[in-house]
């Protein structure tokens, strides 16, 4: 955690703290301190905010990608006739895109495949209640079925598509899971 206060991740980008300082106490006064000094904690200043800035976007993609977990294990639990059954808690896999469900589950202590789902999410809260929010499929477990890679949440990269594409008027982005169950 950085103890940068939250006001300077709003610094602009050309804000000079050697400048400022020059403008507000003039030349003179500022004796004390070199301008190596004030261009070293410029520096120090900028490269600290650019870090934060990054931290955000990480963990940003964190969360989108622990929303869409999330929301493929519901889907898991709503696609099997049981709702998931037996004396372990079931899993969530993300689905290769060129396997089957059936040989993905069975590489796995939980080796019995109940669904493969892809689902995709609008980003943002409903402004009605007929606003499409989401959409999903259920392609079986026997067959590797749409092998895009796209698909494929484990070869995404984060720049690839997660918060790119999540507009289902423009271009709707599906990512592809497993749900396995312990015999």
């Amino acid at each position: 955690q950085s103890n940068i206060a939250p006001f300077l991740l709003d610094i602009p980008d050309d804000f000079s703290l050697s400048s400022g300082i020059n403008a507000e106490y003039g030349e003179e006064e500022i004796t004390r301190i070199s301008k190596e000094e004030v261009l070293k904690s410029e520096q120090d200043i900028r490269l600290e905010i650019q870090a934060l800035r990054e931290e955000i976007r990480q963990n940003d993609l964190d969360i989108g990608w622990y929303a869409l977990n999330v929301a493929a294990a519901a889907a898991c639990r709503g696609s099997t006739s049981t709702g998931g059954s037996g004396r372990h808690g079931n899993v969530v896999l993300a689905k290769e895109n060129t396997r089957s469900c059936d040989d993905q589950c069975a590489n796995t202590e939980y080796s019995l495949c109940d669904a493969d789902v892809a689902i995709q999410g609008v980003l943002g809260r409903a402004k009605s209640y007929t606003q499409n929010v989401g959409q999903f499929y259920n392609y079986g477990c026997s067959t590797p079925g749409n092998t895009y890679i796209g698909y494929d949440a484990v070869k995404a990269g984060d720049d690839d598509a997660l918060f790119k594409t999540l507009n289902l008027q423009r271009h709707s982005q599906y990512y592809r899971f497993c749900c396995c169950r312990y015999p």
